[in-house]
Order: C-alpha cells, then structure tokens, then sequence
C-alpha cells in the first residue's frame, strides 16, 4: 500500500473514504497518463465541504494497472500529483491519498501479490484510520461499484454507491446478485456528501 499526505485529521474521529476512477474522476479506463483525467463535474466542490467541516477525506483507489504492466507506479504518482493539483485549483484537497498498485493473479513481484490493501480488502480503510486517528466502523466509503461498498462493510463502516462511473450500470443490471446493498444509493459524490453531512448533522 502506498500514501501521500501528512497524517493529520480533522475535527471528528471519523472520515470518508473516497474512490477515484468513475467517483472523482471520469471513468476512462487505465490512466497512464496525467493530463487523461478529468473530474466529474461537482466532485471537487464535494471534496471541498467535507473539508469546511472538518471531515477527514481520503482518496483509496485500486490501481492494478502497475501490477499488469500498463503503467509504472511513477506514472501513477504523476497522475496522483495531477490530481492534487486540479483539486487544489478549485479549492480541495485530501487529507490522505492511498493506493494498492497489487494485484492477486498477474503481474510479476512485487505487484503481483495477494495483499491486504486491494478493495474490498480493508488494508487502506484500516490505514487511513491509524493515520487519522479515525474510527474506521464510524467512517463512510463512496465509490461506484459495489465492491466499494463491501470495502465499507469489511471494517463495519457505511457504503455509499453513486451512479456515476460504473455505478448506473451495476445498479440497473447487476444489483439482482448483490449479496449486500449500499447504505445510500446518491446520482454523484456531491449528492453522497450532501447525504453524509446531513446524517451527521453538519449540513
């Protein structure tokens, strides 16, 4: 597992895990290069409230792409940089930014490896915890796949799945063989803040 950020957390003892691909950026395939991002429109303004309330946000994002050798992970680190720096123009930023680069079945060492940080494995919601002084089953985890929300499940926390990405299509079209159902279903991470901070009573 590899993080960025300076391990300082905010005013309450629990925080939001954020996906990357199809929850704050579009959803373009393997990203192998920065200027290939682009943010969904309302992410960074969501970014953005969570850290007016003083909510811990952490970016926890698969990026098996090293592992299959499609990027190395100093691409990866340009294209976290990328979105550093796009985030910081309108105003937002994450506290913490992890990523698993592994993968279980290709690949060759060491990122072909059968970790405990890929989702929905709970290495990085455990992580960002200790770093953060968070309790993980009080936190939130956003994403698009209901992977993300076994993730959420795996340390007793809430799953959030939007529909942008490939949420629409999993909801519409899969969710009859989901074996666990999201705590909210929201159009997009703005609509997710929007109902995290309402539930905690910091709208």
């Amino acid at each position: 597992m590899k993080s960025k950020g300076d391990g300082t957390a905010g005013t309450v003892n629990w925080g939001v895990f954020i996906d990357r691909d199809g929850t704050v950026t579009e959803e373009v395939g393997y990203v192998n290069h920065p200027f290939r991002l682009r943010l969904i429109s309302g992410a960074a303004e969501a970014v953005a409230r969570l850290n007016r309330a003083g909510v811990p946000a952490i970016l926890a994002t698969n990026q098996a792409g090293v592992a299959r050798g499609y990027f190395t992970e100093e691409v990866l680190l340009e294209v976290r940089a990328r979105l550093v720096e796009m985030l910081a123009d309108l105003g937002a930023r994450f506290d913490l930014l992890l990523h698993c680069p592994h993968h279980p079945d290709v690949g060759a060492p060491p990122y072909r490896k059968n970790c405990d940080c890929r989702k929905p494995k709970p290495g990085m919601l455990l992580e960002g915890s200790k770093r953060l002084g968070l309790d993980p089953a009080r936190c939130y985890v956003v994403g698009d796949k209901i992977s993300d929300v076994a993730f959420a499940r795996s340390c007793g926390a809430r799953g959030v799945m939007v529909l942008t990405g490939y949420g629409l299509g999993e909801y519409e079209y899969d969710r009859k063989k989901w074996t666990i159902e999201p705590d909210h279903v929201a159009d997009d991470l703005a609509a997710a803040v929007n109902w995290i901070l309402d539930r905690e009573g910091l709208s």
